[in-house]
């Protein structure tokens, strides 16, 4: 089964609607290795209507202009690239396709496609909730920025069942970005204050 994973740069409140303003002064070469590497993971881009259309208004004129980011705005034209929306779209941009349908149907054809070796989602916050949802989440990427942002779109919504999550990784860069790599995890065996007193600071 194909890996679907979502990288997201975070604030430390949550917001992963990103600002340039709090997200660009922290963005070095340890970010920029973390992105290559979650882009190395994956044959497949699953993204949301609002990124493709800033990624397709961005990334074809950088790959033109032939600058240092040239290369990576090359990968990303190369690759395929799935784009989830409600309204039918007219591609600008080469290797993209429509969903057909209802999305987590589509991502389960994906994950289960034997040529296809792993599904990004870079941002796409809705796209993300939905997978989550369904469960077909299998890591989420973050770099956590020291910054609260105070508003914009977290990645988490409202709702009743907890996601349980077990850290796989974790790096901290000199910036003070944290990057956290999570997977699902079984929820853990209820516990109350009579199991962990034991555990109370025993005070001075």
């Amino acid at each position: 089964m194909a890996k679907v994973i979502s990288t997201l740069f975070i604030s430390a409140d949550g917001v992963a609607e990103i600002n340039p303003d709090w997200h660009f002064p922290y963005f070095d070469e340890n970010m920029g290795r973390a992105v290559a590497e979650d882009y190395d993971t994956s044959d497949v881009l699953l993204i949301g209507r609002v990124t493709y259309d800033s990624f397709a208004g961005a990334w074809p004129a950088r790959e033109a202009a032939g600058g240092d980011d040239a290369p990576f705005a090359k990968q990303l034209g190369d690759v395929r690239k799935v784009i989830v929306s409600r309204q039918p779209l007219e591609f600008s941009w080469r290797n993209c396709e429509l969903v057909e349908g209802d999305v987590v149907e589509a991502v389960t054809a994906l994950k289960a496609d034997a040529g296809i070796r792993g599904i990004l989602i870079p941002g796409s916050i809705s796209v993300v909730r939905q997978l989550l949802a369904a469960g077909l989440v299998d890591e989420l990427r973050l770099l956590v920025h020291p910054v609260a942002a105070r508003k914009g779109r977290r990645l988490f919504d409202d709702g009743d069942t907890p996601y349980h999550l077990k850290v796989t990784a974790t790096e901290a860069f000199p910036t003070g970005v944290i990057r956290m790599i999570y997977s699902p995890a079984d929820a853990p065996i209820k516990v109350g204050y009579d199991q962990v007193k034991d555990q109370v600071p025993a005070g001075k």
